[in-house]
């Protein structure tokens, strides 16, 4: 195949998925997303206002799999257990490993179970919190179901978003994945315990999430070694 006619059949590949049905359907599909993005929205809001009306720091914590979501959990929880009460919402596809995990740290949990829904949405944290009484609580934590791209589409109503990348996922695994950062108020950069084995190329990673939101914080973390796990907890305001 010439070089050209190969090129065009690359890109006639990388616009398929958006022709897969007729104009009517595409625009009905595109309707029920803004209404479950506006549904999502207001329920979040309320939400927002909850936590707040009963003096509740909030954090929603994103990342991929493997980035050190839970491993940053289990450190702060562990330090921050004995003296505050803590509820830790995990999302999960399946199991409940994560859950018991951060149970083991003064921190109560519930685990959501997400089947084959590759994200939390506020009416998820909605079912939880209103069979809660939030005056047992002082600080909730919501670690998202593992994924770089699905939970940009819901915000939970907490006070701050965290996103978490590792160094294993390589120097570029930032500026692919632009839009959590963009919506996120801190970014961790995880496991910078193996930067002299990897090689990893830190700074670009630092410099595109600057790159991508100029407001965000970036911090590097070893949550193996609890390498900068306070100045960590410090940005969150704990």
């Amino acid at each position: 195949m010439p070089e050209r006619e190969e090129k065009g059949f690359s890109r006639i590949k990388e616009l398929e998925s958006i022709n897969l049905a007729t104009d009517e359907i595409r625009d009905q599909v595109i309707q029920t997303k803004k209404e479950v993005e506006k549904d999502n929205k207001k329920l979040a809001e309320q939400l927002n206002r909850k936590f707040k009306s009963h003096k509740i720091k909030s954090y929603d914590i994103v990342g991929a799999i493997g980035a050190g979501k839970t491993a940053i959990l289990e450190r702060i929880t562990e330090k921050l257990g004995l003296n505050y009460r803590i509820l830790v919402i995990c999302g999960d596809i399946t199991t409940r490993v994560d859950a018991n995990r951060i149970e083991k740290h003064n921190a109560e949990t519930i685990q959501i179970n997400t089947g084959r829904e590759c994200a939390l949405n506020a009416y998820h944290i909605h079912q939880i919190i209103k069979n809660k009484d939030l005056n047992d609580y002082d600080i909730v934590f919501i670690e998202n179901v593992g994924n770089l791209i699905c939970p940009s589409e819901f915000i939970l109503g907490t006070d701050k978003r965290m996103v978490i990348v590792s160094i294993t996922e390589g120097e570029w695994v930032i500026e692919k994945h632009p839009m959590l950062f963009k919506m996120s108020d801190i970014a961790v950069i995880n496991k910078i315990d193996l930067l002299e084995r990897l090689g990893t190329n830190l700074d670009k990673m630092i410099n595109d999430a600057k790159k991508i939101n100029p407001n965000i914080d970036v911090i590097t973390t070893s949550a193996k070694k609890g390498q900068n796990i306070d100045k960590l907890m410090e940005l969150m305001g704990l």
